[in-house]
């Protein structure tokens, strides 16, 4: 199922939230699709696991042979792991950082992605599309080393990759958060582990407040609508302990347990005897 974020007579995005079965192997992710007049973008494209619906789904708003761009936050398998089967499928250039540039050749066959991949520097840019652009905003390592969001300016959304994520179905994903302290449980643990540091989220922050933002829109889980509720998730990121906060020498120990490969489970080290 498709959800318009917004339209208008030329501009268009649309979010799909359940491409992927929720039997509890693969966590839920959500693809965009951008359309400015004849100009179309897809954000996150996702793995194999969501290619045929997606290319389906699309086709009733913007047909695929069209498509210029294939934009990543990061390198991720949710987020590209069905590159090959896109730069078969149409004409579209990778925009990645120039970072991961040269590991997304791994996810096809060799030569698809010759003069096919735009590297995107760490300051990030302005992207044409249509009659408009998008933004590429710097989002380094949060989580990922080479990360970027994308602001949309005709529609004031922000799509932001792994920042702002919430762990739930891909039903519940399709309605947007207006109320952002009832959403927090649903946020922390993730933001915690995936985030590098309060200093990026801090430095994030900074520069987000420079724009004029409708919705923030994250790679996993609910959009978060609305002036008061975004102001609400910058004041709490911004306080966030994460990442390299949370660990010190506990976290790196010589390991004592065993992986048991039947149960899939840890069991400790047998205590010696004698």
């Amino acid at each position: 199922m498709s959800i318009e974020l917004y339209r208008d007579k030329n501009h268009a995005c649309i979010m799909f939230t359940d491409l992927i079965e929720e039997d509890g192997q693969a966590v839920q992710a959500n693809q965009f699709l951008i359309v400015d007049d004849d100009t179309g973008a897809i954000i996150d494209p996702g793995g194999n696991l969501a290619f045929n619906e997606l290319f389906m789904g699309m086709t009733t708003h913007f047909p695929p042979h069209k498509l210029s761009y294939l934009i990543a936050s990061h390198a991720d398998p949710d987020i590209i792991a069905s590159l090959d089967r896109w730069l078969t499928s149409t004409k579209a250039s990778l925009v990645i950082s120039r970072v991961w540039e040269r590991f997304a050749p791994h996810f096809t066959k060799v030569g698809k992605t010759e003069n096919r991949v735009i590297g995107v520097p760490d300051s990030g840019g302005h992207l044409p599309l249509g009659r408009h652009e998008l933004v590429l905003l710097p989002a380094h390592f949060m989580h990922s080393e080479g990360n970027f969001h994308f602001y949309d300016p005709v529609s004031k959304i922000l799509f932001t990759g792994d920042l702002g994520v919430s762990m739930m179905s891909g039903a519940e994903a399709s309605r947007p958060v207006t109320d952002l302290q009832a959403h927090i449980p649903r946020m922390e643990g993730f933001h915690r582990r995936y985030m590098v540091s309060n200093k990026i989220l801090r430095l994030w922050v900074n520069m987000a407040r420079q724009l004029d933002i409708a919705m923030i829109v994250p790679q996993h889980g609910a959009p978060i609508m609305g002036k008061p509720a975004i102001q609400d998730f910058f004041a709490w990121i911004e306080n966030l302990k994460c990442g390299i906060d949370l660990f010190d020498d506990r976290a790196y120990q010589v390991p004592t347990a065993h992986i048991d490969p039947v149960t899939r489970q840890m069991r400790p080290a047998l205590r010696q005897v004698g």
